[in-house]
């Protein structure tokens, strides 16, 4: 099969965007990223890395070593353990193959921007409107949750929506040997290690959008959890805090318009309970830049789109479900039962 190569316009530079610049930059493309922040971020939280994401990462730096990378300077856990709010085991699981690599969002992103030419990422530069990008064979719109090319493409009836969920996000110092998620009445809370010997931690509650998401608040929430949760609560530094309500996509018809593809959270933004949001985004960028390299452009962001959507709708759902489930605030003595025989399962 004769390689094809061409221009690619990239409208965001955060995972999915840099990911796909790797790739296709790597397959003798040639590509511009637009990324409005002037800067890559200096501070973050920890992301998952499963299996398949570091798989992407290798097809996309074509051998380069990206995923060698992220592996190098990640955290590897082969297992978890749920937790009930007060402590008690509900299951414990391990991988069934590859570790999970756990990995700063910083981190991650310098790995990607390194792999790429010094003039590849224009910081500081908003994504221009469709029309000035006629020069591009593709426009690959990478541009976030709420993504303006979406809504240009689509409308606002697929504008993000409400889980009913409001999160809070941070780091401590110290480290943790394995990850946990404990689930209570209406909330649950995880805490993880991560990269510079920190610990990653993550809540969740059912709230009403737009809460102020203070401090005092979270730990009056947590107040009565165990031991765990409220050691890490006693050690956050509100500096360190990120607090957000969190939004999903409503399932879209298609993930291309013309010479347009959707890629991350502009096309299937998912509550985090699977971790899988970032992985999923660098899933896209790989699957794309392959398609785009073995097939005219037109086919290939039609095959792009048959790939990726249906899964990633079906993962949109699975991960509404699963916080629903973590978050019972009925029938759990049925619940816990059957996740601890299903995580016994998987071992």
């Amino acid at each position: 099969m004769t390689a094809r190569h061409g221009k690619a316009a990239i409208l965001g530079g955060g995972i999915g965007g840099l990911t796909v610049a790797n790739a296709l930059v790597r397959r003798d493309w040639h590509v511009d990223v637009f990324e409005r922040a002037p800067s890559l971020p200096e501070t973050g939280t920890a992301l998952g890395m499963w299996a398949e994401a570091l798989d992407a990462l290798t097809t996309a730096g074509c051998g380069s070593g990206l995923g060698g990378q992220v592996e190098k300077l990640g955290v590897l856990q082969d297992g978890a353990a749920f937790l009930r709010w007060d402590g008690r085991v509900i299951g414990r699981i391990r991988t069934l193959a590859r570790p999970v690599v756990l990995l700063s969002r910083p981190k991650l992103l310098t790995i990607l921007a390194e792999g790429l030419p010094s003039d590849a990422v224009r910081f500081g530069a908003p994504a221009p409107g469709l029309p000035d990008l006629a020069a591009y064979d593709v426009v690959i719109a990478a541009d976030g949750i709420n993504s303006a090319t979406r809504d240009r493409l689509f409308g606002p009836a697929y504008r993000p929506v409400y889980t009913g969920y409001s999160a809070w996000r941070g780091w401590v110092s110290g480290t943790v040997p394995t990850t946990s998620e404990s689930w209570g009445p209406g909330a649950l809370f995880g805490i993880t290690p991560r990269d510079g010997d920190l610990t990653n931690w993550f809540a969740a509650v059912r709230a009403p959008a737009g809460g102020a998401g203070s401090i005092d608040e979270l730990r009056e929430r947590y107040r009565d959890w165990h031991p765990a949760v409220r050691d890490v609560l006693d050690r956050i530094d509100p500096a360190d805090v990120l607090h957000h309500d969190l939004y999903e996509s409503p399932p879209l018809p298609s993930f291309v318009h013309g010479n347009v593809a959707l890629i991350g959270d502009a096309a299937h933004a998912m509550a985090p309970n699977l971790g899988r949001g970032a992985c999923e985004a660098m899933i896209d960028g790989a699957t794309l830049a392959v398609l785009l390299s073995e097939h005219p452009v037109t086919e290939a962001l039609e095959r792009y789109d048959r790939t990726r959507r249906r899964r990633t709708q079906r993962l949109v759902r699975a991960s509404r479900t699963l916080a629903r489930v973590a978050t019972a605030r009925r029938f759990t003595a049925l619940r816990d039962p059957f996740v601890g025989a299903a995580a016994r399962f998987t071992r």
